[in-house]
Protein backbone atom coordinates (compact mmCIF):
# COMPACT_ATOMS: atom_id res chain seq x y z
CA UNK A 1 0.00 0.00 0.00
CA UNK A 2 1.31 3.59 -0.87
CA UNK A 3 2.50 5.65 2.09
CA UNK A 4 0.55 8.86 1.04
CA UNK A 5 0.23 10.12 4.78
CA UNK A 6 3.74 9.63 5.48
CA UNK A 7 4.46 11.86 7.99
CA UNK A 8 1.13 13.59 8.78
CA UNK A 9 -1.08 13.18 12.22
CA UNK A 10 -4.80 12.40 12.27
CA UNK A 11 -7.51 12.61 14.43
CA UNK A 12 -10.40 10.22 13.83
CA UNK A 13 -13.53 10.77 15.73
CA UNK A 14 -15.93 8.45 16.22
CA UNK A 15 -13.30 5.79 15.65
CA UNK A 16 -13.75 3.05 17.78
CA UNK A 17 -16.02 0.86 15.99
CA UNK A 18 -17.22 1.08 12.06
CA UNK A 19 -16.29 3.24 9.75
CA UNK A 20 -14.13 5.58 11.93
CA UNK A 21 -11.80 2.28 13.36
CA UNK A 22 -11.98 1.43 9.19
CA UNK A 23 -10.75 5.00 8.41
CA UNK A 24 -7.90 5.03 11.20
CA UNK A 25 -6.41 2.13 10.42
CA UNK A 26 -6.23 2.60 6.80
CA UNK A 27 -4.38 6.09 7.62
CA UNK A 28 -2.06 4.19 9.61
CA UNK A 29 -1.28 1.57 7.23
CA UNK A 30 -0.90 4.73 4.62
CA UNK A 31 1.55 5.99 7.24
CA UNK A 32 0.04 8.46 9.58
CA UNK A 33 0.17 8.73 13.27
CA UNK A 34 -3.78 8.58 14.07
CA UNK A 35 -5.32 9.65 17.16
CA UNK A 36 -8.76 7.66 17.77
CA UNK A 37 -11.50 9.21 19.47
CA UNK A 38 -14.19 7.07 21.39
CA UNK A 39 -17.17 8.07 24.08
CA UNK A 40 -18.01 5.46 26.55
CA UNK A 41 -16.11 2.65 24.77
CA UNK A 42 -12.87 2.54 26.36
CA UNK A 43 -12.51 -1.27 25.58
CA UNK A 44 -13.24 -1.14 21.66
CA UNK A 45 -10.96 1.79 21.46
CA UNK A 46 -7.99 -0.15 22.89
CA UNK A 47 -8.55 -2.75 20.15
CA UNK A 48 -9.28 -0.43 17.28
CA UNK A 49 -5.63 0.98 18.87
CA UNK A 50 -3.88 -2.48 18.73
CA UNK A 51 -5.16 -2.95 15.24
CA UNK A 52 -3.31 0.56 13.99
CA UNK A 53 0.49 -0.49 12.77
CA UNK A 54 1.95 1.61 9.78
CA UNK A 55 5.31 3.85 10.32
CA UNK A 56 5.00 4.49 13.72
CA UNK A 57 2.53 2.39 15.60
CA UNK A 58 4.01 3.57 19.09
CA UNK A 59 2.79 7.02 18.18
CA UNK A 60 -0.94 6.37 17.63
CA UNK A 61 -3.15 6.85 20.49
CA UNK A 62 -6.46 7.45 22.24
CA UNK A 63 -8.84 10.09 23.53
CA UNK A 64 -11.68 9.98 24.88
CA UNK A 65 -14.75 12.86 24.25
CA UNK A 66 -17.93 13.53 23.89
CA UNK A 67 -18.34 15.36 20.10
CA UNK A 68 -22.07 16.25 21.23
CA UNK A 69 -20.16 18.81 23.92
CA UNK A 70 -18.44 21.69 22.51
CA UNK A 71 -16.02 22.36 25.61
CA UNK A 72 -15.22 18.61 25.05
CA UNK A 73 -14.33 19.21 21.78
CA UNK A 74 -12.36 21.96 21.93
CA UNK A 75 -10.08 20.15 24.83
CA UNK A 76 -9.74 17.45 22.41
CA UNK A 77 -7.81 19.23 19.45
CA UNK A 78 -5.97 21.01 22.24
CA UNK A 79 -5.03 17.63 23.83
CA UNK A 80 -4.12 16.21 20.44
CA UNK A 81 -2.10 19.23 19.12
CA UNK A 82 -0.29 19.24 22.25
CA UNK A 83 0.35 15.21 22.10
CA UNK A 84 1.20 15.12 18.33
CA UNK A 85 3.12 18.77 17.90
CA UNK A 86 0.81 19.24 15.41
CA UNK A 87 -2.35 18.28 13.38
CA UNK A 88 -3.05 17.78 9.26
CA UNK A 89 -6.20 16.05 8.73
CA UNK A 90 -8.90 15.84 11.32
CA UNK A 91 -12.10 13.24 10.01
CA UNK A 92 -15.24 14.00 11.99
CA UNK A 93 -16.90 10.71 11.92
CA UNK A 94 -18.60 10.72 15.45
CA UNK A 95 -22.33 10.26 14.89
CA UNK A 96 -25.73 8.56 16.46
CA UNK A 97 -29.09 7.92 14.97
CA UNK A 98 -32.09 7.92 16.61
CA UNK A 99 -36.14 7.69 15.35
CA UNK A 100 -36.75 11.47 15.08
CA UNK A 101 -40.68 11.37 13.55
CA UNK A 102 -41.36 14.74 12.21
CA UNK A 103 -45.08 15.04 14.13
CA UNK A 104 -44.01 13.39 17.16
CA UNK A 105 -40.05 13.60 17.94
CA UNK A 106 -38.57 14.69 21.49
CA UNK A 107 -36.74 17.78 21.09
CA UNK A 108 -34.31 16.39 23.52
CA UNK A 109 -33.34 13.59 21.44
CA UNK A 110 -33.43 15.86 17.77
CA UNK A 111 -31.16 18.60 19.61
CA UNK A 112 -28.22 15.50 20.77
CA UNK A 113 -28.56 14.56 17.54
CA UNK A 114 -27.43 17.55 16.11
CA UNK A 115 -25.26 18.55 18.99
CA UNK A 116 -22.62 15.24 18.26
CA UNK A 117 -23.25 15.20 14.39
CA UNK A 118 -23.28 18.69 12.96
CA UNK A 119 -22.61 21.22 16.04
CA UNK A 120 -19.80 19.02 17.46
CA UNK A 121 -18.62 18.63 13.31
CA UNK A 122 -18.29 22.27 13.59
CA UNK A 123 -16.79 22.72 16.75
CA UNK A 124 -13.96 20.00 15.94
CA UNK A 125 -13.36 21.69 12.46
CA UNK A 126 -13.02 25.40 14.31
CA UNK A 127 -10.74 24.19 16.68
CA UNK A 128 -8.48 22.52 13.63
CA UNK A 129 -9.08 25.20 11.43
CA UNK A 130 -7.37 27.37 14.29
CA UNK A 131 -4.16 25.48 14.20
CA UNK A 132 -4.01 24.57 10.47
CA UNK A 133 -3.92 28.95 10.35
CA UNK A 134 -0.90 28.78 13.44
CA UNK A 135 1.42 27.31 11.31
CA UNK A 136 2.30 26.77 7.58
CA UNK A 137 0.93 24.11 5.45
CA UNK A 138 -2.77 24.57 5.68
CA UNK A 139 -4.72 20.55 6.14
CA UNK A 140 -7.49 19.11 5.76
CA UNK A 141 -10.85 18.47 6.99
CA UNK A 142 -13.15 15.23 6.08
CA UNK A 143 -16.57 15.15 7.18
CA UNK A 144 -18.41 11.83 6.95
CA UNK A 145 -21.79 12.52 5.62
CA UNK A 146 -24.55 10.27 4.51
CA UNK A 147 -26.46 9.40 1.38
CA UNK A 148 -29.52 11.30 3.71
CA UNK A 149 -27.76 14.65 3.18
CA UNK A 150 -29.64 13.76 -0.45
CA UNK A 151 -32.04 11.78 -0.05
CA UNK A 152 -34.94 12.25 2.97
CA UNK A 153 -35.49 9.80 5.76
CA UNK A 154 -38.83 9.79 7.12
CA UNK A 155 -39.04 9.07 10.62
CA UNK A 156 -35.29 10.06 11.29
CA UNK A 157 -35.66 13.85 11.30
CA UNK A 158 -32.70 14.75 13.42
CA UNK A 159 -30.08 12.96 11.26
CA UNK A 160 -31.44 14.26 8.10
CA UNK A 161 -31.56 17.55 9.22
CA UNK A 162 -27.89 17.08 10.60
CA UNK A 163 -26.41 14.99 7.39
CA UNK A 164 -28.23 17.76 5.36
CA UNK A 165 -26.34 20.69 7.56
CA UNK A 166 -22.83 18.63 6.86
CA UNK A 167 -23.06 19.39 3.46
CA UNK A 168 -23.52 23.31 3.77
CA UNK A 169 -20.82 22.96 6.24
CA UNK A 170 -18.73 21.40 4.26
CA UNK A 171 -19.11 23.90 1.53
CA UNK A 172 -19.33 26.93 3.35
CA UNK A 173 -15.81 26.03 5.10
CA UNK A 174 -14.40 24.68 2.16
CA UNK A 175 -15.15 28.16 0.54
CA UNK A 176 -13.85 30.42 3.42
CA UNK A 177 -10.11 28.82 3.90
CA UNK A 178 -9.49 27.78 0.32
CA UNK A 179 -7.31 30.39 -0.52
CA UNK A 180 -5.26 29.04 2.78
CA UNK A 181 -4.51 25.40 1.56
CA UNK A 182 -7.22 24.07 4.15
CA UNK A 183 -9.31 21.86 2.12
CA UNK A 184 -12.75 20.16 3.52
CA UNK A 185 -14.56 17.63 2.18
CA UNK A 186 -17.25 15.03 2.77
CA UNK A 187 -17.53 11.36 2.11
CA UNK A 188 -20.91 10.20 2.35
CA UNK A 189 -21.40 6.24 2.61
CA UNK A 190 -24.88 4.63 1.93
CA UNK A 191 -25.91 1.25 3.19
CA UNK A 192 -22.86 0.04 5.47
CA UNK A 193 -22.79 -2.54 7.21
CA UNK A 194 -21.44 -1.43 11.08
CA UNK A 195 -23.49 -1.56 14.02
CA UNK A 196 -25.28 1.05 13.58
CA UNK A 197 -26.76 -0.65 11.02
CA UNK A 198 -27.15 -4.14 12.79
CA UNK A 199 -30.69 -3.90 12.87
CA UNK A 200 -31.43 -4.55 9.33
CA UNK A 201 -27.69 -6.19 8.28
CA UNK A 202 -28.09 -9.02 10.25
CA UNK A 203 -31.65 -9.59 9.55
CA UNK A 204 -31.83 -11.02 5.99
CA UNK A 205 -35.55 -9.74 5.24
CA UNK A 206 -34.74 -6.03 6.27
CA UNK A 207 -31.38 -6.37 4.75
CA UNK A 208 -33.10 -7.44 1.23
CA UNK A 209 -35.35 -4.93 1.50
CA UNK A 210 -32.61 -2.45 2.23
CA UNK A 211 -30.66 -3.73 -0.91
CA UNK A 212 -33.54 -3.90 -3.40
CA UNK A 213 -33.10 0.70 -3.45
CA UNK A 214 -29.17 -0.16 -3.95
CA UNK A 215 -28.88 -0.24 -8.11
CA UNK A 216 -25.22 -2.10 -7.18
CA UNK A 217 -27.79 -5.08 -5.91
CA UNK A 218 -25.52 -4.95 -2.38
CA UNK A 219 -24.64 -3.02 1.21
CA UNK A 220 -21.21 -1.84 1.47
CA UNK A 221 -18.66 -2.75 3.65
CA UNK A 222 -16.26 -0.43 5.88
CA UNK A 223 -13.00 -1.37 3.93
CA UNK A 224 -15.28 0.01 0.46
CA UNK A 225 -15.73 3.23 2.18
CA UNK A 226 -12.26 4.25 4.35
CA UNK A 227 -9.94 4.22 0.85
CA UNK A 228 -12.01 7.18 -0.45
CA UNK A 229 -11.06 9.08 2.73
CA UNK A 230 -7.38 8.36 2.37
CA UNK A 231 -7.54 9.58 -1.08
CA UNK A 232 -9.10 13.17 0.44
CA UNK A 233 -6.39 13.17 2.76
CA UNK A 234 -3.95 12.56 0.63
CA UNK A 235 -1.58 15.13 -1.80
CA UNK A 236 -3.63 13.21 -4.75
CA UNK A 237 -6.62 15.36 -3.45
CA UNK A 238 -4.53 18.59 -3.63
CA UNK A 239 -7.11 20.18 -6.22
CA UNK A 240 -10.30 18.87 -4.70
CA UNK A 241 -11.92 20.94 -1.78
CA UNK A 242 -16.26 21.85 -1.01
CA UNK A 243 -17.24 18.56 -2.50
CA UNK A 244 -18.88 15.69 -0.95
CA UNK A 245 -18.19 11.94 -2.89
CA UNK A 246 -20.82 9.52 -2.48
CA UNK A 247 -19.69 5.97 -1.56
CA UNK A 248 -22.94 4.34 -1.83
CA UNK A 249 -23.52 1.51 -4.76
CA UNK A 250 -25.27 4.40 -6.54
CA UNK A 251 -28.02 4.46 -3.95
CA UNK A 252 -28.38 8.27 -4.56
CA UNK A 253 -29.30 7.26 -8.45
CA UNK A 254 -32.77 5.97 -7.14
CA UNK A 255 -32.80 2.51 -8.27
CA UNK A 256 -36.59 2.14 -8.36
CA UNK A 257 -36.47 4.69 -11.61
CA UNK A 258 -33.82 2.73 -13.46
CA UNK A 259 -36.49 1.59 -16.25
CA UNK A 260 -38.32 3.81 -18.51
CA UNK A 261 -41.21 5.22 -16.34
CA UNK A 262 -41.81 8.70 -17.08
CA UNK A 263 -42.19 8.37 -21.61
Amino acid sequence: MAGRLVGKFALVTGSSRGIGRAVAERFAAEGAVVALNHVNDAEAAAQALAALHGASPAAHRVEEADIGDPAQCSALIERVTAAFGRLDILVNNAGIQTETPGDSFDVAVLERILAVNLVGAATCARGAIRHFLSRPGGGTVINTSSVHQMVPKPGYLGYSLSKGGIGNLTRTLALEFADRNIRVNAVAPGAIVTDLNRSWADDSGKRSAVEAHIPMGRAGEVGEIAPVFAFLASEEARYITGQTIYVCGGLTLYNEFRLNWSS
